[in-house]
Order: structure tokens, then C-alpha cells, then sequence
């Protein structure tokens, strides 16, 4: 098919797929591009998957170049505002999603990092508000927090067990009981996936989950990413159990995986399950390729 297609670099992170639904498929461990766009609407949303894609894959054809007015982001996850998505996913953070999520004050918390350019970080700054905490949800996702903390003058919080992946932040979060950072916003402990993994809760409506947990395109459900835990699944299945008759919120925000928003209640008693789930999980060696999206 000539026209828009993905290169061979393609890592199946699912990014792309979670943004342009219908128009990108999983073939072959990879993303492909299932069909040419049909009308402005569709090629907006293939810009979109292009701009978010980490290896920057996605190309409208053969030498042709992206259209730059048609970047959307930062973009909103619903018409409130109140979350931003960054888009322009970052291959040193495994090509997690990171957000921008607005406060009352008229300030913005950074969660997770998207790639790493100056302009992109005046960009956000521009939309969301002055930027005050670089929250990192797990080590994994710490690659780029310092340069934005820096560059917004910014607190860049971590757990403290995974301290030595941003040895620098200015705020550590120790222990595994949930703790209040700001008006609004509570972190909770999360060990698991990794030994320092943390979720964010806001304004109990948004759940910024990191990898810890993921809505499932495949299942129709909340999953744990099994076969990519580092750490510890049995570890994580505590976490879960200890957490999440706590949380309350509509849209769960992972950074890997698709997101998702349900009535509060579902979403607990979907959780309350998941819990259930992992707590007869066993570890299994790291394959990426298992994970079901």
C-alpha cells in the first residue's frame, strides 16, 4: 500500500495504536497501517499516532514529511482540561505516556516525561500552566526527569526505592503508606513492577497508574503486565490488595497500555478484582512480547 506506513524500527509499544484505533493494527509484532486515511479527521489522528510514536515510525509516504501544524500536542484526555497528554513518547522511557495535569492554582504537574526538547518543554508550559513537581511514577519512566525538573525550576519526585535511578530528586517518598504531596493529589505506594513504583491519585477522578496496571484492549479488562515485572508480581499482588479498596476515581492513566475511564465504582470493583487476580500470579521470565494489550 503506498502512502502512510510504519518503518522497521517500530518497537509495538501500542502508542500509536491507542491513538488512531481502526486506522493502526498489531501485525507481526509490530505496528502497521491498516488502511489510507479517509478525510481530514482520520489523517489528524494518524499526525497524532505519528507525533506520540517514540521512534518516530509513522510517515505519510515516501519522502514526504509530517504536517506540523496538525502536532496536537499537549492534548486533553477529555473536554475538562483538567489532564493533558504530552505526547512525543521518549525511547529512553520505553515509550511510556506521560501527562500534564492541571491544578486549581492555575499551575501543572508534569507525571512521567515525554522526550526531552526545550521547545516541546516551553510548549507545555505554555498550555498547561507553570510546572511545580515532576512526579516519576517508577524508575523506568526517570530518564528526562531532571531537564524538565530543572528547566521549570520544578520539584522531581521518586520513591525512595528506586532512588538510584534519579539520585537528585527533591522529594522522596519512602514507606507504602499513601501520603497527601499537595492539595488534591495523593501518591500511593506501589511495589511491584519495580521495587519504587508509585501511582498518583487526583481530585479522586484521575489515577495516574505508571506500569503497575493497564486497561487491556484484548481482555476487556484491568491487567497487570506479568511477563514484564521486575521486581516482584507477588509483591505487586500486596500492593494491589492493600490499595485498591482505596482509590477512587474514573480514569485509570497507565503508562504503558491503554487508558480508560468507567464510573468510580466499576473501576473499584475492577481493581478489587485484579487484586484478586494477581494474587495467584507466580513470577515468569521477562518477555515483552506476551504482554496483552
Amino acid at each position: 500500500m503506498t502512502g502512510w506506513y510504519v518503518d522497521d524500527r517500530c518497537t509495538n509499544c501500542d502508542v500509536a495504536r491507542q491513538l488512531a484505533p481502526g486506522l493502526i493494527t498489531e501485525a507481526d509484532g509490530a505496528s502497521r497501517i491498516v488502511r489510507a486515511p479517509d478525510g481530514e479527521t482520520e489523517v489528524r489522528l494518524l499526525h497524532t499516532a505519528a507525533y506520540a510514536c517514540p521512534t518516530r515510525s509513522i510517515h505519510p509516504g515516501p519522502g514526504l514529511r509530517l504536517d506540523p501544524a496538525l502536532d496536537p500536542f499537549p492534548m486533553g484526555i477529555d473536554d475538562t482540561g483538567a489532564v493533558l497528554l504530552c505526547g512525543h513518547n521518549s525511547t529512553h522511557t520505553a515509550g511510556a505516556n506521560s501527562y500534564l495535569l492541571r491544578r486549581p492554582s492555575g499551575t501543572a504537574m508534569m507525571i512521567d516525561t515525554p522526550r526531552w526538547n526545550r521547545e516541546l518543554a516551553d510548549r507545555y508550559a505554555a498550555v498547561a500552566g507553570p510546572v511545580t513537581d515532576v512526579l516519576l511514577t517508577h524508575r523506568d519512566h526517570a530518564a528526562h526527569g531532571r531537564r524538565y525538573a530543572d528547566h521549570y525550576g520544578a520539584r522531581l519526585w521518586i520513591h525512595e526505592g528506586d532512588l538510584d535511578a534519579a539520585p537528585d530528586a527533591d522529594r522522596v517518598v519512602s514507606g507504602t503508606e499513601p501520603r497527601e504531596i499537595a492539595p488534591g493529589v495523593t501518591v500511593h505506594p506501589l511495589p511491584g513492577h519495580t521495587r519504587g513504583s508509585v501511582l498518583y491519585l487526583a481530585d479522586d477522578r484521575y489515577c495516574f497508574s505508571g506500569d503497575s496496571f493497564y486497561w487491556s484492549r484484548t481482555t476487556g479488562d484491568f491487567e497487570i503486565a506479568e511477563s514484564v515485572t521486575w521486581y516482584s508480581v507477588e509483591e505487586l499482588a500486596v500492593s494491589l490488595a492493600r490499595t485498591a479498596g482505596l482509590l477512587r476515581c474514573e480514569w485509570v492513566l497507565p503508562g504503558h497500555g491503554e487508558r480508560r475511564r468507567l464510573p468510580a465504582a466499576e473501576t473499584r470493583s475492577r481493581l478489587l478484582a485484579l487484586a484478586d487476580r494477581a494474587a495467584l500470579m507466580r513470577p515468569r521470565p521477562i518477555d515483552f512480547t506476551a504482554v496483552r494489550w
